[in-house]
């Protein structure tokens, strides 16, 4: 087998590591998990079946088993601590922060969460149960009560003196929160100008004030929304009475964006963002049966309704050739319309002032597709089967068909959302069903009233 120094771009990291515990060389395995950043590892943990995972596990050091665990989605992550001894988990989560810790502990019996609760000291104890106070998904879990603050009558001189009496500093602290002596947020001092100015230069002379703060109870999505919309590096949680309480960091924020992203492309299938790719058949196969039985239901719909054009299916056999041809034109205008809506309504850019607006434009935009790709079909099916009566009805079903998917894929999304269901879960198969069954009735019904 190949050194174990050898870059990891020489040899991929999965195969190597499955080589290796297949066949049982522990040392090679450990020496190669010694050179691993907790986050590769836990990659490598999620990539590998349940017995291979197990097995790794097992040679991972114990003082890296926390660090590790906050990384893993929350499947795998339990399907691990399912396993450990409750000592060797309490004894994992010395290491992990208080925000992580809160996550772990949502996931775990309430005797193994009280177990950790009783391990830590008081400090650690009144910040875990105050995080957890916070409901899940609000800036009150994300937030890290780590955070450094001054008062806006200092010199500049007086803030570096201090800052270096406190180093090391919080980790990635690029300012320092301004607040009054009562401890409610003023506003922030950035680092930068800490070092930059005069020393003797008055804290409320430099400070911005008012700068960007949330409340502990904002959604965890609009808090990543204003990180990306004003390119924020940090900001200041407070509470109804505009007290600090702590501070949300650039690298919390990344995590969210990535797992909104994870879930909007799982769901779109029916799957959840944590599903455990390795994860047993069983399981696996009851969440994927639901999506199914879901889409069977549709499907059911479309075929009913093409059953009621069954007497010029069978005058005229050339219609179920040029069917799908409908369908599926609807179907991705529509899914164009419909992903463009999700996107707007996560980023907050639809509204009801410009909900008419947006319909208005997809009309057109289904319009003009339709008139466009009605020519190119109505010829191509002129040509190829020589009768000029199915070529119009198939391009008069298409631009009917392209305008209901304009229209559908902005509506769909938006009422979904209204009835607080997610549109990225059900809107596609929604929509789907919606253009199969314009298309259907458009072309057939069409069909039906000139041909026969």
């Amino acid at each position: 087998m190949a050194s174990i120094t050898q870059n990891v771009e020489e040899h991929n990291q999965i195969d190597y590591i499955i080589g290796g515990l297949k066949s049982d060389d522990n040392t090679l395995v450990s020496t190669q998990l010694e050179q691993l950043h907790a986050a590769e590892i836990a990659g490598l943990l999620q990539s590998l079946p349940p017995e291979l995972r197990q097995h790794l596990w097992s040679l991972i050091a114990k003082d890296k088993e926390g660090e590790i665990l906050k990384y893993l989605g929350d499947e795998v992550r339990a399907s691990i601590i399912g396993k450990m001894d409750d000592a060797d988990l309490v004894a994992a989560t010395v290491s992990m922060n208080v925000e992580d810790l809160a996550d772990v502990i949502d996931n775990l019996s309430d005797d193994m969460g009280d177990a950790i609760l009783e391990s830590l000291n008081d400090d650690r104890r009144q910040r875990l149960e105050a995080t957890l106070s916070f409901a899940e998904n609000s800036a009150g879990r994300l937030m890290n009560s780590d955070v450094i603050s001054v008062r806006k009558d200092v010199t500049l001189s007086v803030v570096l003196r201090y800052l270096r009496r406190l180093k090391p500093l919080p980790i990635h602290t690029d300012a320092l929160m301004v607040t009054d002596e009562n401890g409610s947020y003023l506003g922030k001092l950035v680092l930068a100008d800490v070092v930059s100015e005069h020393p003797d230069t008055i804290v409320s002379e430099v400070m911005k004030i008012a700068a960007d703060s949330v409340q502990v109870d904002a959604d965890e999505h609009d808090v990543a929304i204003l990180f990306q919309r004003r390119d924020l590096i940090s900001v200041a949680v407070i509470d109804e009475q505009s007290k600090l309480l702590g501070r949300i960091t650039i690298d919390n924020i990344v995590d969210i964006i990535v797992a909104e992203a994870d879930k909007t492309l799982l769901a779109s299938a029916g799957l959840v963002e944590d599903e455990d790719l390795f994860a047993s058949v069983l399981p696996s196969a009851k969440r994927r049966a639901v999506w199914l039985g879901l889409n069977l239901v549709t499907v059911f719909l479309a075929v009913w309704v093409i059953g009621l054009f069954e007497a010029v299916l069978e005058e005229i056999v050339v219609l179920a050739i040029l069917m799908p041809i409908v369908a599926s034109m609807g179907g991705i205008a529509g899914s164009q319309t419909l992903t463009l809506t999700i996107r707007g309504l996560a980023l907050g850019q639809v509204s009801n002032a410009n909900l008419h607006w947006l319909g208005n434009k997809e009309l057109q935009v289904g319009l003009l597709n339709g008139f466009g790709w009605a020519i190119v079909v109505g010829m191509i099916t002129f040509i190829w089967f020589q009768n000029s009566g199915i070529a119009l009805i198939i391009a008069i079903a298409m631009v009917l068909n392209l305008i209901a998917a304009g229209l559908s894929g902005v509506l769909i999304p938006v009422i979904l959302d209204r009835f607080g269901i997610d549109p990225a879960l059900s809107g596609a198969v929604v929509l789907t069903t919606v253009t199969d069954i314009v298309g259907f009735l458009s072309f057939l019904g069409l069909a039906t009233l000139f041909l026969l």
